[in-house]
């Protein structure tokens, strides 16, 4: 089974996720304007917890919690207790299998009133697969399975500015043991946040406003193969706010808004032999590009050029702007129910779905529910439900360390 092979057989699965992007970096998308954008390890952009999956997969600039290493780590120095973590469980395709899974554990601890470290683990199985080779022939079953463990440092600037630095190891293995044609993926990466907040009064009702950009999964390549196939892992662009709006001495609301954008390259349209199936080649045997831009580039070249790499130009790279918004109520900070919808465009993977949780809060304890609610009722995504055990401990008392 070769490297390509590979990949197809795992793209199937993988289109079917409510991810960020999809795997697969050789896969050429759509020569009529239907250009999905594609990474390896898509795993660790997966959203994790009840509570942001409720609000449609907002979370950047969202108050502060065990999970905040995921959406915006500059959050995480504003959480108001000493130490706690949180413990999610998402089944993944129940509608197809039965043994897929995302599970993600997170943890943080105050170390004075403006710093704070967190420690987070992400691990995705995707069950029992049957392998077998191009021509049919069994090669046996694997359990492919894939890692990520973090380490985060967030800290507040002033009383109203914190930001945060994440440090990720990856871990990916789609295969297992079945062949000597792949090889487990690894790679590295770093996450940078920021989040501003900001005390308002609203209807002479104290409220608050927060801002929030991140940049995660800043990294190497990494590759099941030879280092001529590697492919980009998911750098994101996450930038949103949040309004929290207190209507009495019980009740609040929160409106939040994310806007994410993949920072890695577009498909470009190349020129295809007579076959229509086959790419072709140069005089150096590199693909003919007709329209956009060589997506083999370095990091760099890659997270910038992403803004202006898209073959049909400014119009296209809007296209590729996904859009999550959501609603949060609050009763006496004991009880919530969440309102979402995420918003992708049909020609960059098209997910479009509504979203539905709650929360429930009692003395140091919580727990969150989320549901997702896909537009096409046949769609493998339906009826997907998440949970999320959460615990926090000790809240943080005023120390003499000051911010100015």
């Amino acid at each position: 089974m070769t490297t390509t092979t590979i990949k197809r057989v795992f793209l199937t699965i993988i289109l079917s996720l409510p991810s960020l992007v999809v795997f697969g970096q050789t896969q050429t998308s759509g020569q009529e304007g239907r250009r999905v954008i594609t990474t390896a390890v898509p795993f660790i952009s997966f959203a994790p917890d009840s509570r942001a999956t409720g609000m449609g997969d907002v979370g950047v600039a969202t108050s502060p919690d065990a999970n905040s290493v995921h959406w915006n780590n500059g959050k995480l120095a504003f959480i108001d207790h000493n130490f706690g973590g949180s413990l999610s469980y998402s089944p993944w395709l129940g509608k197809i299998v039965d043994d897929m899974y995302l599970t993600y554990l997170s943890g943080y601890y105050k170390i004075d009133r403006i710093q704070t470290v967190g420690i987070s683990m992400r691990y995705f199985d995707l069950g029992q697969i049957h392998l077998t080779d191009v021509v049919g022939g069994d090669l046996g079953t694997e359990n492919p399975r894939e890692v990520a463990f973090d380490a985060t440092y967030s800290r507040k600037l002033t009383e109203k500015i914190g930001l945060g630095v994440s440090a990720r190891y990856i871990w990916s293995n789609l295969i297992g043991s079945g062949t000597s044609a792949a090889k487990a993926a690894t790679s590295f990466a770093v996450d940078l946040g920021f989040y501003y907040t900001n005390p308002i009064v609203i209807g002479g009702k104290d409220s608050e406003i927060s801002f929030g950009a991140a940049i995660t999964n800043i990294g190497q390549k990494t590759t099941y193969g030879t280092e001529s196939d590697a492919d980009f892992i998911p750098v994101n662009l996450r930038v949103g706010t949040a309004l929290t709006v207190g209507l009495d001495a019980f009740n609040s609301l929160t409106f939040a808004l994310d806007l994410n954008k993949l920072m890695v390259p577009t498909p470009p349209v190349y020129e295809y032999e007579a076959d229509g199936e086959t790419i072709a080649l140069d005089n150096n045997n590199e693909p003919i590009i007709l329209n956009g831009k060589d997506p083999n580039r370095n990091l760099l070249a890659g997270m910038f050029g992403s803004f202006n790499d898209a073959p049909d130009g400014g119009s296209e790279e809007l296209q590729e702007i996904m859009i999550a918004t959501g609603v949060e109520y609050w009763y006496k900070e004991l009880f919530a129910a969440r309102l979402g919808y995420f918003y992708e465009h049909e020609n960059k993977g098209g997910r479009q779905y509504l979203t539905l949780g709650l929360g429930l809060r009692y003395q140091k304890f919580g727990v969150d529910f989320s549901y997702l609610v896909p537009g096409d009722n046949n769609h493998p995504l339906a009826e997907t439900i998440r949970f999320s055990l959460l615990f926090n401990f000790d809240k943080a008392e005023v120390q003499d360390t000051t911010v100015n």
